[in-house]
């Protein structure tokens, strides 16, 4: 494969030395010492000027984020493509220490909205230049009620720094650097990275070999990724019982701005859908020539001539697909991949997976993933085009009102990779719409079926956590408990992954608890909006990106119901399954007949 992009910083700060990189730093201190003096004065001057200082300190808010966030995507994106450098490394530690200013000025802000919230939120109510914080001032008074003192926030932000955040760059630094011996006759190594994109390959036994050299590598880390997972839970757990949360999932419901009710009826409904996706593993499975599916065998092609993807061919692809739909997301898309925005080479040191992070000062975001050439990466560079497009959607709102939950996160993204999936389906050949449907299938089995496991698993977790520190052991055991309960007898259950718990970042941040339903709220809406563009056409994508613009200022609810959804009842999440379950029933017809 050709040498792929990498991205350049070099608009956004040309190095950490550098006299703009600095300079917003030091504005930086001087913006978070500000929203605390303007904090602390509103509980204290019964007198005040309440749209004056309501103004003036939003404002301050919403720089003090911009700068924070600039800073810290900066330090971050470096780290992450190189986790061995020092210089990024000190970087990143010195961003993390600013956190805890940043933190501090969070919470007195919260807590001065707090001390008069039934004023703000009757300024917000009546005074049209601040009706936009309406829903933001009412959830930061709910948040503020639940604040624990001033002292013990500001102790509990230092001590995230040197420990839960400390475990989570633990985590990453040894998932990027893990490796193990591939070749003994050569010498040849293979990063974790690389045995996991081997999952594609078409030869079983390659997958076979990669997978148990994947799982001695994690067995080989496991007490270090043990201790590193407890620290996080463990400080979870005690934060939100002194916060007064009534579980570690209804905090997480909170942090993605849904109600309980919706929580409940989306994983009734996941649960609910678990046999459709084993028919679709079974039939692959008969595809295959196997009796049953294997974890390894989850992304297997179920042709050896699959086609494999040139860079250039997917950002093409990309562009055309995005503009088809929506030709200012195709110019966006255009202009990411022209001004380097993407970095796609895998590399020793460099973390795994993908993300998109943002740069609010300059309006532009960053790319990071590992192309390997599949469907599926295509798949994932729309994916994260799909987020910075939400991002480039708000650029021009303050920092409050771009502040959008988890679960909103996940939409413009998965939405983004059905209009991928829908543009190849449509230029597919006859002999191709099986492959097609089958490579949409094992990514959206992902979000429906795996989430569902982790989410069990992270559920077990916390439980545990309470009580006790979980061994290594006792880790993995809940792990495949927890993929028994979802894949059930399509995969062998000898052949499971009980070191999911090692893989996975998002268990390790100490500030997204279950980061794991998003995705399936996100898959599900995705195609429910979908389904609404093939009804409505091209008037809908206005409708679309207006829906995207209210998902900082509003509930997951209120944003949803804006586009026609009721997401509280199970009828809603009925109707994405519905749509999933006409691709199984396709797929499962082109199987037979292949079979025949």
């Amino acid at each position: 494969m050709p040498t792929l992009p990498r991205w350049t910083l070099d608009t956004i700060y040309t190095g950490p030395e550098s006299d703009a990189f600095q300079d917003n730093k030091n504005l930086l201190y001087k913006t978070c010492e500000a929203v605390i003096i303007q904090a602390e004065e509103l509980p204290s001057v019964e007198a005040i000027d309440l749209p004056y200082w309501f103004k003036d300190t939003i404002s301050h808010v919403n720089m003090m984020s911009d700068l924070y966030e600039n800073l810290e995507s900066y330090a971050y994106t470096r780290f992450s493509v190189n986790t061995r450098d020092t210089q990024a490394q000190e970087t990143l530690h010195e961003i993390e220490s600013i956190s805890m200013q940043v933190k501090a000025a969070g919470v007195a802000f919260k807590n001065a909205v707090g001390s008069r919230a039934g004023e703000l939120t009757a300024l917000c109510g009546s005074d049209g230049e601040f009706s936009h914080y309406a829903y933001t001032i009412s959830r930061l008074a709910e948040e503020s009620a639940r604040q624990m003192a001033p002292e013990l926030e500001a102790l509990a932000s230092e001590l995230q720094r040197c420990g839960g955040d400390a475990w989570g760059r633990l985590q990453e630094a040894v998932s990027s650097t893990a490796s193990a011996l591939w070749d003994e006759e050569t010498g040849e190594r293979k990063s974790v990275i690389e045995l996991r994109a081997l999952a594609f390959h078409p030869d079983r036994e390659i997958r076979q070999k990669a997978f148990r050299k994947e799982l001695e590598t994690w067995k080989a880390h496991e007490i270090p990724l043990s201790y590193a997972i407890n620290g996080v839970k463990g400080a979870t757990v005690a934060l939100d019982t002194r916060r007064g949360y009534p579980s570690n999932v209804a905090h997480s419901a909170q942090l993605s701005r849904i109600t309980m009710k919706t929580l409940g009826s989306l994983i009734s409904v996941l649960e609910e859908a678990q046999p459709l996706l084993r028919r679709y593993f079974r039939k692959k499975a008969e595809l295959l020539g196997l009796g049953k599916l294997s974890f390894y065998d989850i992304f297997a092609p179920i042709r050896s001539d699959e086609r494999s993807w040139e860079f250039s061919e997917a950002r093409d692809f990309i562009i055309r697909q995005f503009g088809e739909f929506y030709p200012p997301m195709g110019a966006f898309a255009s202009e990411a991949f022209e001004k380097q925005w993407i970095d796609a080479q895998p590399d020793d040191g460099k973390v795994g997976g993908a993300y998109c992070i943002g740069f609010p000062l300059v309006g532009e975001s960053r790319v990071l993933c590992n192309f390997d050439g599949s469907f599926s990466s295509v798949s994932t560079v729309a994916h994260e085009l799909g987020h910075a497009f939400h991002s480039h959607v708000l650029n021009g709102k303050p920092a409050m009102l771009r502040d959008y939950p988890m679960t909103l996160a996940e939409t413009a993204s998965i939405f983004s990779e059905t209009v991928i999936f829908q543009g190849a389906l449509k230029q597919a050949a006859d002999g191709e719409r099986l492959s097609m449907i089958e490579s949409y299938l094992a990514e959206a089995a992902q979000p429906v079926v795996d989430i569902l496991s982790r989410y069990y698993f992270e559920t077990d977790l916390f439980a545990r956590r309470a009580g006790k520190e979980v061994a290594p052991e006792e880790l993995c055991s809940m792990m495949t408990s927890a993929q028994k309960r979802t894949y059930g007898d399509a995969l062998d259950e000898e052949e499971l992954h009980p070191y999911m718990w090692a893989v996975k970042g998002h268990y390790y941040s100490t500030d997204l608890a279950f980061y794991n339903y998003p995705y399936a709220f996100g898959q599900l809406f995705g195609m429910a909006l979908y389904a609404q563009y093939q009804q409505k056409g091209a008037p809908f994508c206005e409708q679309y990106v207006q829906m995207l613009q209210l998902t900082g200022q509003e509930s997951s609810e209120t944003v949803t119901a804006s586009a026609g959804f009721d997401i509280e009842s199970e009828e809603f999440w009925r109707s994405g399954i519905t749509i999933l379950e006409g691709y199984v029933d396709e797929f499962c017809r082109l199987a037979d007949a292949e079979l025949r």
